[in-house]
């Protein structure tokens, strides 16, 4: 099967020339250490898990940063993630798929079926028996267990040596990773169960408070499945985004939200301030608001700047979510103190509590589609072929050229170029 593997020798590519020459992300496609290849078909990982064969298969916030070697302002020598990735890997996690082989302890699916994954690989899925506590509680982003067991060290699927990702023409899978779709809901809104999940929790978790005020920092893929959620979930709250590219603040308007530019710091806290009608306090670098009157900021970009405009423009004693993964960075903390604040981070997703039911979070977020309650129409914005994967990760590198707000992988024999 095709395959696109990470963590080996970049092949020869051009360097970005013109008008791109300055575009890091571009100058980091050029020399990725990944590769279109033939590897062998997958097989049972253990008796109890799947095949499947990819339909689409979303690029995440994370691969992109991988694939871009986008690592952040400080050096990842102490990184301690690194214990628990494998290469040479095959990435993607936002897979929806046919199940096509089912393994002779495998249950609940049967060739044909529709479905979407969980990429966790906890307990369940290295088949480490009892499960660890996390486990136990359906922490699975938690697990104690990511470098235990037959497979090798990988937190989800995509980040372990063994097995491969949706980045591929078939994927494994344990049972317990998979759901199925209902008929109701198309493959393209069905790809969209990994990110939103992840926004459901960073939000369930640090709920806004009734009727306030929360800002969204970030309006790609977490930061609009985070508005949709805040819209659907919390409709009295006002909801301010911060986003990047027009294409991104268009849907940010349609799902209700007000929204601001990213650049420059100054003028995003100033604007923030006026929105949420916090006091500026000036001084000889960025103004913090003091009171400010933003309840919680989610952060779904995870930089210093963004940080640092969070933490200023949020209420005393109101929450800051890092729920976007980026590179290790240094930042001005002097507000998280001075205000009380609670900075928290948000990894991933497991069993959440919504409208006092708790269940997956993948099966929250299928019934609020099948439901009608959230439609994230329009986020998926350009699908590739897999041998155009340069081209895939290129509209991510130039959003303010192509538009992209999500791109995918489409396998489907009805493809077209996005």
């Amino acid at each position: 099967m095709k395959a696109l593997l990470y963590g080996v020798k970049p092949e020869p590519w051009p360097q970005p020339t013109g008008a791109d020459a300055d575009n890091q992300l571009l100058k980091g496609l050029a020399n990725t250490p990944m590769q279109l290849v033939d590897m062998d078909e997958p097989e049972f990982l253990l008796p109890d898990w799947v095949i499947t064969k990819p339909r689409l298969t979303g690029i995440c916030g994370s691969d992109s940063k991988q694939v871009f070697m986008d690592w952040g302002n400080v050096g990842g020598e102490n990184n301690p993630m690194k214990a628990f990735f494998s290469l040479p890997q095959v990435l993607g996690h936002e897979v929806v798929a046919d199940v096509v082989a089912v393994g002779p302890e495998a249950e609940g699916f049967e060739v044909g079926d529709r479905v979407v994954l969980n990429p966790w690989l906890s307990c369940g899925p290295r088949g480490v028996d009892p499960v660890c506590p996390a486990c136990e509680i359906g922490d699975y982003s938690l697990c104690w267990n990511f470098s235990v067991g037959p497979l090798k060290p990988g937190i989800h699927i995509g980040t372990s040596a063994s097995g491969n990702g949706g980045y591929a023409e078939l994927m494994p899978a344990h049972d317990s990773q998979l759901f199925k779709v209902p008929d109701n809901v198309s493959d393209e809104l069905a790809v969209f169960a990994d990110p939103f999940t992840v926004s459901l929790h960073a939000i369930t978790r640090h709920p806004p408070k009734p009727g306030g005020k929360v800002m969204v920092y970030g309006a790609g893929a977490l930061g609009t499945c985070a508005t949709a959620i805040l819209r659907a979930l919390y409709p009295d709250v006002e909801v301010l985004v911060v986003a990047r590219f027009e294409a991104q603040a268009a849907l940010a308007r349609k799902f209700g939200a007000t929204v601001i530019g990213h650049t420059p710091a100054r003028q995003v806290i100033e604007e923030a301030a006026a929105w949420s009608g916090g006091v500026l306090q000036d001084s000889d670098g960025l103004p913090m608001a003091f009171p400010g009157f933003i309840d919680v900021v989610y952060d779904t970009i995870g930089k210093q700047e963004t940080f640092e405009v969070g933490a200023r423009v949020c209420a005393a004693r109101g929450t800051l979510v890092k729920a976007g993964v980026h590179g290790a960075t240094f930042w001005e903390d002097t507000p998280l103190y001075f205000k009380e604040l609670s900075f928290v981070g948000s990894n991933a997703f497991g069993f959440e509590e919504v409208d006092g039911v708790r269940k997956h979070g993948i099966e929250h977020y299928l019934d609020l589609v099948s439901s009608g309650r959230v439609d994230l129409t329009g986020m998926l914005t350009h699908t590739f072929p897999l041998d155009d994967w340069r081209g895939a990760f290129g509209a991510l590198a130039t959003q303010d050229q192509s538009g992209a707000i999500k791109v995918a992988f489409d396998f489907r024999e009805e493809h077209g170029d996005g």
